[in-house]
């Protein structure tokens, strides 16, 4: 009879742990967010932000892998912390999570650079499997929103005429509107005409409605 020796269990294989940044100017909510995905066993939020412009910076500091970001906040929206993310720490993945689930929301984060697009209503479990999805190297979107987006269409503004749609958001004359974009008068009242046309609106303030309504202004 001879002794056996026997066998040692293989190892645990330690789980890979993601760190995540929040970045969500209502206290309440980014502390809501925090603390449920803390539940899951592989993502630390090691970092937390109210403002858009302290994105960066906080990524930077804090080793970040996947940003989950707000799209309005103070001092930059997170549509422009996704683009400077992608210039300035490109390897970083980026979620944004908004209540406001708009067709040109969507459009323009995927041009930002966003790898995600959620709207804050989904299930917590829904924001955490986009983040390991997204550490993966996988694109994920609210289904409902991407065949929102795909019967909108595409933003038929063009650039100057957001621009100038923009500057009359805040009920600004057209002769301030000049000043400030450095245009002639009758070159804003043509801007201005095409965007009412455009977003078929009886008037300036109701194609910036329109405009904010669809995520293009």
């Amino acid at each position: 009879m001879t002794d056996e020796t026997p066998e040692k269990p293989a190892p645990e294989t330690p789980v890979q742990r993601v760190r995540v940044l929040l970045a969500e100017d209502q206290g309440m909510v980014r502390e809501a967010l925090a603390a449920l995905l803390g539940l899951e066993g592989d993502i630390d939020v090691v970092a937390q932000v109210a403002r858009g412009d302290e994105v960066v910076d906080a990524v930077l500091a804090h080793r970040v892998q996947v940003a989950v970001l707000d799209i309005e906040m103070p001092g930059m929206t997170g549509i422009e912390a996704a683009a400077e993310l992608r210039r300035r720490s490109p390897g970083t993945r980026v979620v944004i999570a908004t209540t406001f689930g708009r067709p040109g929301y969507l459009r323009k984060a995927m041009e930002s650079g966003a790898d995600a697009f959620l709207v804050k209503d989904a299930p917590a479990a829904e924001l955490a499997e986009a983040v390991r999805r997204v550490l993966r190297g996988e694109r994920v979107i609210d289904p409902t929103l991407a065949a929102a987006a795909l019967a909108e269409g595409a933003n038929p503004l063009t650039g100057r005429e957001l621009e100038v749609l923009g500057a009359a958001a805040d009920g600004a004359v057209n002769a301030e509107i000049a000043r400030r974009l450095h245009l002639s008068e009758g070159t804003v009242r043509n801007y201005l005409s095409m965007a009412i046309q455009k977003t078929g609106a009886r008037n300036r303030a109701e194609a910036v409605r329109v405009a904010k309504e669809k995520g293009w202004l």
